[in-house]
C-alpha cells in the first residue's frame, strides 16, 4: 500500500535531532550551558547570585539567539563565522599567481592619508607610510577556476574539471496533461541516470538589442514595399526606445557537470557517509591530490565529454536542446556571474586581462574612438610638415633645404 511522503522543499536542511533542534543546535545550546554552569560553580562561593546572573543571562540570550536564529535561510552561527573570517582576512587581493610585489612607499602613504581624512595626523611620517604600505599589501587571489581549456574544459585544480552547457527552454504550462507527464517522465530517466551531481542553474542576464536595431535599419532600405520599410524602421525605434526605457533581462539555463579527478569511494551506510569516512576521505584526498599528473586529468575529462553526451541524448526527446559552451562563452558565463552588475555584458568577443588590443594593419585609424594618432601615416607627413609652418611670421627660419644637416636644422628652428 503506498501513501504520499512530504518532501521539504530544502533538500539540504538538515535533519532534526530532538524536537525542531538540529544537531549543530544542540551542539551550541549544549557547550554554552555546560560553559555557564561550570562558570557558575567556580565562582559560586565569592560572586552573589545576582551578579552572575547579569552576566550568564545576555550569554544565554546570544548563544540561543546565534543557535536558533536565521537569516535568508542561513544560521546565524555561521554568518557571524563568515563575517570573522572575512575580517580576518586580506582586504586588497589581486589576480597574480606568479606573486605579489611590494606597494610603492608613495601610493600607501597616499592611500593612508586618504583612508585617514578627518583624523589626527601621525607625527612620525616614516613610521606612518610603512604602516600605510603593510596596510594596503595586496595578497594573491585564489579563485576555484584556474583555467578554461580551448574545448571549454574549466580546470578547477586539485577539486577537478566542471563543463557548462545552455539549455533551451520549453513551454511546459500549455501542454496537455499527457504531454506534460511525457515531458516529466523524460526528465526522470535523466534523473535516475546520473551518477554524479550536476547543478542547474537559472540566471538572468541584461539583454543587449543593439545588433538586432542596427540590423533592422540596415536592411530596412533594402524591403520590396514602403510600407515594410516603415514598419521595420518603427520597429527598431521601437526597440531602442524600450532598451532605453527600460532594464530588459533574459533567463538563461545552465547545465553544469563537474567530475572529481579521482573516483571516490561509495558512501557508507544509506544515510551517506559518517563522520569519520567523511575525515578519512578528505586525509585520502589530500594525499592523492599530489599524485595527479596529465592523464589522471585527461581521464576526468572524458568521463565529463561521456555525461555531457549522455544529457544530450536523454533530455532532446523533451525538447531540450544541450550546448556545449566554447572557451570564450564559458569565460564569459564566470566573468558574469562574479559581476552580475556590470553594464556591458561580458561575451566572448570581449578581450581577455591578460591580451594586448591593437589595430589591425589593414585598417585606418579610428580618430573619433581613439583620439589622433600619434605618428602620423606615410601619406599625412606633408600634413604634418604643414602644421609646424603656422605663416610667415611664426619666428621660425623655414630656409634650411637639408632636415638631416645638423646646422641647417639648427638654423631652421632658431627663433
Amino acid at each position: 500500500m503506498s501513501q504520499p511522503v512530504r518532501i521539504p522543499a530544502d533538500v539540504d536542511r538538515e535533519d532534526r535531532v530532538i524536537g525542531p533542534l538540529t544537531a549543530r543546535q544542540l551542539l551550541i545550546l549544549a557547550v554554552t550551558g555546560i560553559v555557564l554552569y561550570g562558570a557558575y560553580t567556580l565562582t559560586r562561593e565569592f560572586v552573589p547570585l545576582v551578579a552572575f546572573l547579569i552576566v550568564a543571562i545576555p550569554i544565554g540570550v546570544t548563544a540561543a539567539f546565534l543557535a536558533l536564529g536565521q537569516r535568508d535561510g542561513i544560521p546565524l552561527d555561521r554568518l557571524v563565522l563568515a563575517a570573522l573570517r572575512q575580517r580576518l582576512s586580506p582586504q586588497h587581493r589581486v589576480a597574480a599567481p606568479e606573486g605579489i610585489r611590494p606597494v610603492p612607499e608613495w601610493l600607501g602613504s597616499q592611500v593612508a592619508n586618504t583612508s585617514s581624512t578627518g583624523r589626527a595626523k601621525r607625527k612620525d611620517s616614516a613610521g606612518g607610510a610603512d604602516a600605510a604600505a603593510s596596510t594596503v599589501s595586496p595578497a594573491a587571489l585564489r579563485l576555484p577556476a584556474e583555467a578554461v581549456t580551448d574545448t571549454g574544459v574549466i580546470d578547477l585544480g586539485k577539486d577537478g574539471v566542471a563543463v557548462v552547457a545552455v539549455c533551451s527552454t520549453i513551454n511546459f504550462g500549455l501542454r496537455t496533461p499527457a504531454e506534460q507527464e511525457s515531458l516529466v517522465a523524460s526528465f526522470g530517466r535523466y534523473l535516475h541516470s546520473l551518477t554524479a551531481p550536476v547543478q542547474v542553474l537559472v540566471r538572468a542576464e541584461r539583454l543587449d538589442l543593439s545588433g538586432q536595431i542596427a540590423e533592422l535599419r540596415d536592411q530596412a532600405g533594402g524591403l520590396p514595399h514602403p510600407a515594410l520599410e516603415r514598419a521595420a524602421r518603427e520597429h527598431a525605434e521601437y526597440l531602442d526606445q524600450l532598451g532605453r526605457a527600460t532594464d530588459l533581462l533574459r533567463r538563461q539555463v545552465l547545465l553544469i557537470l563537474r567530475e572529481p579527478l579521482l573516483t571516490t569511494g561509495p558512501a557508507d551506510g544509506l544515510g551517506g557517509a559518517s563522520p569519520l569516512a567523511a575525515l578519512t576521505a578528505k586525509r585520502r584526498a589530500a594525499k592523492q591530490a599530489a599524485l595527479v599528473d596529465d592523464a589522471t586529468r585527461r581521464a576526468a575529462e572524458a568521463r565529463l565529454v561521456r555525461r555531457l553526451g549522455e544529457a544530450v541524448e536523454l533530455l532532446s526527446p523533451s525538447g531540450i536542446v544541450v550546448t556545449p559552451l566554447d572557451a570564450g562563452q564559458a569565460t564569459a558565463v564566470l566573468a558574469a556571474a562574479c559581476n552580475p552588475d556590470s553594464v556591458i555584458p561580458p561575451n566572448s568577443g570581449l578581450a581577455g586581462s591578460d591580451e594586448v588590443i591593437t589595430t589591425a594593419p589593414d585598417e585606418g585609424w579610428d580618430a573619433g574612438a581613439f583620439g589622433r594618432a600619434a605618428f602620423p601615416a606615410d601619406g599625412e607627413f606633408g600634413e604634418a610638415e604643414d602644421a609646424w609652418d603656422d605663416g610667415p611670421d611664426d619666428g621660425f627660419d623655414d630656409t634650411a633645404e637639408d632636415p638631416d644637416d645638423y646646422a641647417n636644422s639648427a638654423g631652421r628652428y632658431r627663433r
